[in-house]
């Protein structure tokens, strides 16, 4: 059985992560997939090109390895995750190969579009020590009340179990979605020089303008 994860020391935060067994409700909990902005979606040190979307796929395409994603100068992969909309993230499923190329460490940015690898030395707002998981069987929960109304999302994998390269096969986020609201700003207009003759003052004929 694969191991449970657990707390790895302050700043590595796997409270609340746990094994889950496979219902019919799992697809629908996983369904934040379908909410990602792909178009946009941008996978940082990948080996083949475009092949960080593909393993942001439907639950039960989980155990599809013929799709996977693999880093190509070292160990480490960045995920630039754009929504449709806001979500609340709970948790974070991955499944990696069983050998050294499994990520060893996960972390967190919310709402950082365009994060580079020099950005990724700021604290991250939450980090992971992970576990070998082939089967998708750990779920890493987050801090809900961190990562509420989230419209980017950055997976950081700064390293693995010793390999010179980083393989996924799957990435689930299980969570709640909410359709964004764009609203013109029409409620309220600010004069930048305000014209005397529409603030007349009623009372302006019979009272003195100034004080000598």
């Amino acid at each position: 059985m694969v191991p449970r994860p657990h707390n790895h020391g302050a700043g590595h935060s796997c409270e609340g992560d746990h094994d889950h067994h496979d219902t019919p409700e799992m697809g629908l909990q996983y369904s934040l997939y379908s909410k990602i902005d792909k178009d946009n979606l941008e996978c940082l040190n990948e080996s083949t090109e475009g092949s960080g979307k593909l393993v942001f796929k439907p639950w039960e395409e989980r155990l599809n390895f013929g799709t996977y994603v693999e880093s190509d100068a070292d160990e480490e992969l960045l995920f630039n995750i754009p929504f449709t909309g806001n979500i609340k993230l709970k948790g974070i499923v991955l499944i990696g190969s069983e050998d050294d190329s499994h990520p060893a460490k996960m972390r967190l940015f919310k709402n950082r579009p365009h994060m580079t690898f020099d950005d990724v030395t700021v604290p991250a707002d939450q980090e992971f020590e992970m576990q070998p998981d082939i089967n998708g069987s750990l779920e890493y929960s987050t801090k809900v009340v961190t990562f509420n109304n989230v419209h980017h999302l950055s997976i950081h994998i700064p390293s693995n179990f010793g390999s010179d390269q980083t393989r996924i096969y799957y990435i689930g986020l299980r969570g709640e979605f909410f359709e964004s609201h764009h609203h013109g700003v029409t409620i309220c207009t600010y004069e930048a020089k305000p014209n005397m003759s529409d603030h007349k003052n009623p009372l302006s004929d019979t009272v003195s303008h100034g004080i000598q």
